[in-house]
């Protein structure tokens, strides 16, 4: 029998561990913290959204690069992880925005509960407090406390570098850079954006939310919400731009990204709205036909010049595409999740480092990008479900 060793306990190598053949493999998992599954039960504090309810296509269309995480979720879709989690006891429902989610009389740490109870009774064991530093130099695996494990496979399950305090620190990336493994430098994503506000606006609409908006960027359309914050910007519709935001910010560019606040309509839908209202101020006709709050319309006065206001074609035209400068990204430790991580040009289609043979890594540890809705979670499932299946069926 060989000797399986999956360093880390979130998503990615939980499902591994549920779905690898004990029968043939002697597994266990190696987790720095107290208790497994950490990051998961912080994302599940707003509501534990396990995936998404879409066609595989639509799933598929969320992800960068698609053409890596396409075989592996036609593998692992998202109607079979709606299932898998029904098996092990763990009915979902859909919410009003396609979430999915665990059954409301299901608190995240139930969840949680329930797959490490399938985990365990596979055969799998678990042992906590074993943080991972490296390689000795007949290529064992090194821990804090001194020990060394020989062991035939290895799958390195260590999350990205944001929310620390979960075990997600990044500090890996330099044990893997001795092996001559290229490691992408980390960069915030699914996080607030800096916008520079007047003293007057942010004064009066900090922690404001701008609902059923669109943002473009980069052509690129995301639709959502967003909330007001000292910062800048944060919410699901700026969250799914982030990767090209960063990019852009990268080069050293400041990205202007594009606030729609009637997604709904045309500019000349709009404008028609504005030219046919009896009313006489223009606050009240933007108040009362387009049914723009105070804060989207304080939001417009800052990004936009007087004359704006002066025909209702211009002012349509704003409306649908108001203009927003980005400063910067928040702090990485902030961001629910972050880009960068092993450049995929280093793992094989299994997920197997080219350079160091019987070596695995799976999840957020690898170059890839997935916007907040269950993406994330679906993806690090997909990833360990995949490589449970193709190690199962090594000879």
């Amino acid at each position: 029998m060989k000797k399986l060793s999956i360093i880390g306990g979130g998503p990615a190598a939980l499902m591994l561990a549920a779905e690898i053949d004990t029968k043939k493999y002697s597994v266990t998992i190696y987790e720095k913290k107290k208790a497994v599954g950490r990051k998961f039960l912080v994302a599940g504090e707003g509501g534990l959204n396990l995936t998404y309810n879409s066609s595989k296509s639509e799933l598929i269309a969320q992800y960068s690069p698609s053409e890596f995480i396409a075989p592996i979720l036609k593998t692992f879709s998202n109607e079979d992880l709606i299932q898998w989690l029904e098996n092990h006891d763990i009915p979902t429902f859909i919410g009003s925005s396609n979430r999915v989610f665990p059954n409301l009389d299901l608190k995240p740490i139930e969840v949680l509960n329930k797959i490490v109870e399938h985990i365990t009774k596979n055969g799998v064991k678990i042992q906590f407090n074993k943080t991972w530093t490296g390689w000795n130099e007949e290529g064992h695996l090194c821990f804090e406390d001194s020990e060394i494990i020989e062991t035939d496979i290895t799958v390195f399950a260590l999350g990205g570098a944001s929310w620390k305090v979960t075990g997600s620190d990044g500090e890996w990336s330099e044990l893997f850079k001795t092996r001559d493994v290229n490691v992408i430098p980390f960069r915030a994503a699914n996080c607030a954006f800096e916008v520079e506000w007047s003293k007057n606006f942010i004064t009066t609409h900090e922690g404001k939310p701008l609902k059923n908006i669109a943002l473009s960027f980069a052509d690129q359309v995301a639709k959502g919400e967003l909330v007001i914050s000292k910062f800048g910007l944060e919410g699901n519709a700026i969250y799914a731009l982030s990767e090209k935001i960063q990019a852009k910010l990268m080069s050293g560019q400041t990205p202007t990204i594009y606030l729609d606040l009637k997604p709904t309509m045309s500019i000349a839908q709009v404008s028609e709205k504005i030219k046919n209202s009896p009313l006489m101020k223009m606050t009240d006709i933007l108040k009362s036909e387009l049914n723009l709050d105070r804060t989207a319309i304080a939001i417009l006065k800052q990004f936009s010049a007087k004359e704006t206001y002066s025909t209702a074609d211009l002012l349509a035209k704003i409306i649908k595409h108001v203009p927003i400068d980005i400063q910067s990204a928040d702090d990485m430790d902030k961001a629910i999740s972050t880009l960068g991580g092993i450049d995929l040009a280093e793992v094989d289609e299994n997920l197997q480092l080219k350079k160091v043979p019987q070596v695995y890594v799976i999840g957020e540890m690898l170059d890839w990008y997935a916007p907040t809705g269950g993406y994330l979670l679906q993806g690090c499932f997909s990833m360990g479900y995949g490589l449970a299946r193709n190690l199962n069926e090594l000879k």
